[in-house]
């Protein structure tokens, strides 16, 4: 890869992983119900999945995302999703909601970034048609290879971080424990809402 290729992947990727969707509502989620280090793990996750899917790509086995193992990754994530969703509301504001609640192990939001992207089918789809725009895939070198893991992880893992630092911040103001009530619904909701909408597409 050139790097005019690799600025304009690292560019594309940032760009792409900025849009609102699935990923930024579950790592703005957890940043608001838990605070910046829970949506900071949420983000890795969601980071390794997208390794997982590139990988997939490069390998020329894009269509093991359509196999019924993963078809069932796409219900255990969206499941996992309204999961964290409901525990989340089920919690409580303690006497000073700014140290966070920390009702989900770092495990767990780590397995729900993870889920949350491998649930997305149109993301194996959107390497396996994207990449070759950038690289020749039948012809790939490890500096390609490792050119292109690490602007997957500065772009989209950067894009995540940003929106998790935002939402801490948001709720870093809000001291007042009904607020913290009324921003674990908020939070919830999204999470419920997005693991309904990633099972009604699966």
């Amino acid at each position: 890869m050139s790097p005019t290729s690799t600025m304009a992947l690292f560019a594309t990727m940032f760009l792409l992983a900025v849009v609102p969707g699935p990923s930024v509502f579950a790592v703005v989620a957890r940043s608001m119900a838990s605070g910046f280090y829970h949506g900071v793990v949420t983000a890795v996750g969601i980071v390794i999945g997208d390794v997982v899917f590139i990988f997939l790509a490069i390998l020329g086995l894009w269509t093991l995302a359509e196999t019924s193992a993963f078809f069932w990754v796409k219900y255990l994530g969206s499941a996992y999703l309204i999961y964290v969703g409901v525990a989340t509301l089920r919690s409580k504001p303690r006497q000073q909601p700014i140290e966070g609640i920390r009702e989900l192990s770092w495990l767990s939001n780590f397995t729900c970034g993870l889920l949350i992207t491998l649930s997305d089918s149109k993301a194996i789809v959107f390497y396996a048609g994207f990449l070759p725009a950038y690289v020749d895939l039948s012809d790939i070198s490890v500096t390609d290879m490792t050119a292109i893991l690490l602007s997957a992880a500065i772009a989209v893992g950067g894009a995540k971080l940003l929106y998790a630092y935002l939402a801490d911040k948001t709720r870093g103001l809000l001291r007042n424990n009904r607020v913290q009530t009324v921003i674990n619904g908020l939070a919830s909701s999204t999470m419920i809402a997005t693991g309904l909408f990633l099972a009604i597409n699966t």
